[in-house]
Parts: C-alpha cells; sequence; structure tokens
C-alpha cells in the first residue's frame, strides 16, 4: 500500500521520534512510503538511509500557502491511498481529496498523540488517538466513533550500541541512578525530579534530552549543589544503552498525552516511575508494571524512588509484569498490524 507520512515537527522530540519508528516500521513491513516533514539533521537522513523518499517543506504559519500546495503537487505523483499526518500542524496543511484535484482517491488519515483543538483537522476523515481518553475527547467534540480507532504506540525493543561506561558521566560504579528521558521543557517536570534527587543523598540521575530550559535546569543544579550527581546528557541516540545502565527510570510529567518512555521502560526490563499525568495513568498499573506518583509531589517522588531501590522482590515483579504488557500490547509488529488493518478497512 502507499502510503504519505506528513509531520511538520520541532528539531527533537517524542513525538518526532515516534514518527521516524512508525516510518521505518512501515517501509520495513514492505508497505510504499514517502514522507514530508521539515528539514531536520536527524530524522531526515536516517530515514533516507533506509531508502524512504523525504520531501522537505517549511511548514509554515497559516499564510504558508507553498507547504499546502506542494503536499498536493506530491500526492498527485506518488498517488498514496492514505495519507497520515501527524501532531496538529501537518493536518491543517493536508487537502481533502475531491474529484476536481486530478488525483486517485485518498484517505486522510490523523494520529493525535495530544487534545489539539479542532480547527486543525477540517480535512481529517479518519483519527487515530493514541490513547482512550484522546478518543473520548474527539467523539465528545463530534466525532463519529466509527471514525475514531484507537492505537497505541509502540516501542521498540533495541539492542544497546554500546555499553556506557559510568565513569563517562562522572557517575560511580555501584551507586543508584535514575533516568529521565524527553525534551527540557516545563511539562517534563525535570525540575521536580531534580528537586528529589537533592533530598536522595546517595542517588544519581542522568537526564537526556535537549530544550528550552537547558539553562534554567543547570541553574538550579548549581543552586542545590548537586551538579556532582545529576547530569544533563544532552539528546542521546543509544536510548537503549542509557536504559540498562540505569536502575530506574523516571517520567513524571506534568503533561503527558501519551509518553512511550514508559513503554521503552517495560521493552527495556527497566523499573519505571510515572506521574499521574493523562497518557501514563492509563496504562501504568500501580505498584504493579510501575509506580504512579501524583503531579509535581517532590515528597511522593523521594518516596517511591527510595521503595524501588530498596525492594528487590517489588523491582523484579515490575520489570516482569511491565515486559508482559509491553509484548501483548505495544510491540513493533502489533502496531504496524493494527495500523494497516484500519488503512485496509478505510480503504475497501
Amino acid at each position: 500500500m502507499k502510503i504519505l507520512q506528513v509531520m511538520a515537527g520541532a528539531k527533537r522530540g517524542g513525538a518526532e521520534t515516534a514518527f521516524v519508528d512508525m516510518c521505518l516500521a512501515m517501509h520495513e513491513a514492505g508497505q510504499q512510503i514517502e514522507v514530508v516533514t521539515r528539514p531536520n539533521d536527524i530524522r531526515v537522513p536516517k530515514m533516507r538511509a533506509a531508502g524512504i523518499m523525504v520531501h522537505t517543506l517549511p511548514f509554515g504559519s497559516a499564510i504558508d500557502f507553498y507547504t499546502p500546495w506542494a503536499i498536493t503537487r506530491i500526492i498527485k505523483k506518488f498517488q498514496p491511498a492514505i495519507v497520515q499526518s501527524w501532531m496538529s500542524r501537518a493536518p491543517a496543511k493536508v487537502s481533502r481529496w475531491n474529484a476536481s484535484m486530478a488525483a486517485p482517491r485518498y484517505y486522510h488519515v490523523a494520529r493525535l498523540g495530544s487534545y489539539y483543538k479542532m480547527k486543525y483537522f477540517k480535512t481529517v476523515e479518519y483519527f487515530v488517538p493514541i490513547t482512550p481518553d484522546i478518543g473520548r475527547y474527539l467523539v465528545e467534540n463530534g466525532i463519529d466513533q466509527n471514525h475514531v480507532c484507537h492505537i497505541n504506540n509502540f516501542a521498540e525493543v533495541e539492542q544497546a550500541g554500546r555499553i556506557i561506561d559510568r565513569a563517562e558521566f562522572d557517575t560511580p560504579e555501584g551507586a543508584a541512578l535514575l533516568l529521565g528521558l524527553g525534551r527540557l521543557h516545563e511539562s517534563k517536570a525535570f525540575d521536580v525530579l531534580i528537586r528529589a534527587v537533592a533530598d536522595l543523598p546517595d542517588v544519581h540521575c542522568w537526564i537526556a534530552g535537549e530544550g528550552p530550559l537547558r539553562a534554567e535546569l543547570e541553574q538550579m543544579i548549581d543552586d542545590l549543589g548537586v551538579g556532582d550527581r545529576v547530569k544533563l546528557l544532552g539528546w542521546q541516540d543509544d536510548r537503549a544503552a542509557l536504559f540498562q545502565a540505569c536502575d530506574i527510570c523516571t517520567f513524571i510529567s506534568r503533561i503527558e498525552g501519551f509518553g512511550t518512555v514508559f513503554v521503552q521502560s517495560w521493552a527495556q526490563n527497566t523499573p519505571v516511575i510515572v506521574s499521574a499525568a493523562d497518557g501514563p495513568k492509563q496504562f501504568v498499573r500501580d505498584g504493579e508494571d510501575g509506580l504512579v506518583v501524583p503531579i509535581d509531589d517532590v515528597e511522593a517522588l523521594k518516596s517511591a524512588i527510595s521503595r524501588v531501590l530498596g525492594d528487590e522482590s517489588l523491582q523484579k515483579s515490575m520489570i516482569e509484569n511491565g515486559h508482559k504488557r509491553y509484548l501483548s500490547e505495544f510491540t513493533k509488529d502489533q502496531s504496524v498490524k493494527n495500523y494497516l488493518n484500519l488503512y485496509n478497512e478505510i480503504a475497501g
């Protein structure tokens, strides 16, 4: 099947990573994939190296008329059965099919990872929310239930490209080590994680990501005097190696539509602590396959970290139960199968 995947996207981010993973997975599954996205020095070369045709466009503001015109030209040449847009900017740039376009019939499918304003989705015919609650939101906003299909994100079981030597980041062997992954943005609550670690003197923490709060977080680390234990690693591509190096993954966002990090933790056999943000709380079963703490609660996070570090039996059960959840609900093969089933049903 010919599928055009369309995303504007920031330079880096979780949704952007999920986008690349899905494009590669569908390409590996034998589908004919082309991609339209902004120029990017990470995801564009990665997809092109895999043999995917990637078109780059500006995806500017509302007065950017070039991007929708260019997407329509790409559609006419590629002739996809499905055009799938991601997030909120891309769907507004994709035209709905009509007979005057001189292009074979295609269907516009939007993948939603958050509670976006519906004004961006006027040309969308089918919706793929990544959580049940986003699906509920769509129906409450007037979308036909028969045009809404919840499909989970998936996580790759990557092999670690290397074994990270903790000395590389001035972290002692044998020390309790936490991992945080994501953009350095207020929504990810890394400030809460740093404050918790400051009160746990034997605990170290790596935060992998980049974003607008780097300077502010660096200042906080300095003010709290935890620079010897809290390290900002920058953007890291070898996720598997990071999971293998740490003892606990912490994913305590204030706002999170889904949050693939907790699934990656399950896939990599790493205990995970999440916040009660919208995405994680719909999936993680507290005390069974992870621990769930209230949003913005430093004391609760400290308690959860201490609980996991001090209870090997809990660690083992969280790892085993989380990996079972991954295998049954969040594998690449299952996600690709669900998408292709939907596409075939739509295209008829």
